[in-house]
């Protein structure tokens, strides 16, 4: 990046209006002297990934210890639950139970553990078969992790709330406004939108499922690539709500590149199993009626994309029974609480994952964060990446401004 003072930065810009976007641009206006663009294409914030997600605020349980996900992840939820406290905004520690079904279940979930004593998830404890129920008196399994500060937030309301920070800062929130493209000149860089062109000290561009194309359109390589994936979450019926206290997990299987279906309690009280994770016909298609033949073909002659279904036919199967069969969604929770036989479901939000994938159908896991001199790209950031907004916002101004 260029060598000058960041006191020279007088104009920023971030592209993207999810929640990860709005937090680097709340970071900017905090740390800079600056005027602070959001460019936004919706006619909203929050309208894809951080507006479909299931409103988990993830305590760090899974991730490499000292890793970019472990790290920004803890310092994530200390920055959210400090924001929703200041802002009045729900934050419920309604706690999660991983159980296992199976002895070999249980030896991963003695892995998992250990990685989130590793990093100091707050609580975090093992439970024996005949505990679980102390937590979650309807639940049966072998083991289970208990992290009980494993919390439910409503993320739209906080990115709005985020959003509001910027504004009060002087910073302009464009909607309706879609960045075609991003070009680096001799010191800072060119924003180009539907509606004209602009200047910038420096860009930030956190563009989700559009951001392998935004990055080729400033001239990066397109790899990784973004494929989309679909997750279908259904709604408990109101008489079997109370059946679950807080959110149930199944032990990540290393056979499977999704988690499977899973109980999640969400902050207006509702109860969701789901999601499953099947090929999206679109990036941003919410039902089945909706095709974007640009899209599908983007993956269909991608290479990678074949490599990963081939690797993964078990999965696939797995997955498309969840799809086409409701019962079999249902049956996938049953396993964990057997009292939810024949409750009743209704079709709940769906959500499409922009899930990072390389050239030999490997899906990329932690976050990338990528630099073109005044041009600063976030080509992955999955989960825990709601959770981590605002401490990935904190490190990508701190990288950032380090160069200037």
């Amino acid at each position: 990046m260029a060598h000058f003072p960041a006191s020279n930065i007088k104009r920023c810009a971030v592209v993207g209006g999810g929640i990860i976007g709005v937090a680097v641009a709340r970071e900017l206006a905090m740390k800079l002297d600056a005027h602070i663009t959001v460019y936004e294409k919706e006619d909203r914030l929050a309208a894809h990934q951080t507006g479909h997600n299931s409103g988990v605020v993830h305590a760090g349980l899974y991730y490499e210890p000292g890793g970019l996900k472990a790290t920004l992840c803890r310092r994530g939820v200390e920055l959210l639950r400090d924001f929703c406290a200041t802002r009045n905004l729900p934050y419920e520690a309604c706690g999660k139970l991983v159980i296992a079904q199976t002895a070999e279940e249980s030896q991963r979930l003695e892995a998992i553990f250990a990685r989130a004593t590793a990093n100091k998830v707050p609580g975090v404890r093992m439970l024996a078969g005949e505990q679980i129920a102390g937590v979650e008196p309807n639940a049966v399994g072998l083991s289970a992790v208990h992290s009980p500060e494993t919390a439910i937030v409503d993320y739209r309301a906080i990115t709005n709330a985020l959003a509001d920070d910027v504004r009060a800062a002087g910073g302009d929130i464009r909607l309706g406004q879609e960045v075609a493209s991003m070009e680096q000149r001799g010191s800072g860089a060119v924003v180009r939108t539907n509606s004209g062109a602009d200047h910038y000290d420096l860009v930030v561009a956190c563009a989700g499922l559009q951001s392998d194309r935004l990055a080729a359109a400033t001239g990066e390589g397109r790899s990784p690539r973004i494929v989309p994936f679909f997750g279908q979450y259904f709604l408990l019926g109101e008489e079997a709500r109370h059946k679950v206290n807080g959110l149930i997990y199944p032990v990540p299987d290393p056979k499977h590149p999704f988690l499977g279906v899973h109980l999640t309690k969400r902050i207006d009280g509702e109860m969701m199993l789901g999601p499953n994770a099947f090929i999206s016909f679109g990036r941003e298609s919410y039902s089945w009626k909706h095709v974007d033949v640009r899209d599908v073909l983007n993956y269909a002659l991608f290479p990678g994309f074949w490599n990963f279904a081939r690797q993964n036919i078990p999965s696939a199967v797995r997955e498309f029974q969840t799809v086409v069969s409701r019962r079999k969604f249902v049956k996938e929770a049953v396993r964990f609480v057997p009292s939810l036989e024949g409750a009743s479901v209704q079709p709940g939000t769906r959500g499409v994952r922009a899930q990072a994938m390389n050239s030999d159908g490997s899906l990329v896991d932690d976050f990338v964060i990528a630099r073109r001199r005044d041009i600063v790209l976030v080509r992955n950031a999955p989960s825990p990446g709601a959770t981590s907004s605002m401490a990935i916002a904190e490190y990508i101004v701190q990288q950032a401004l380090q160069g200037h």
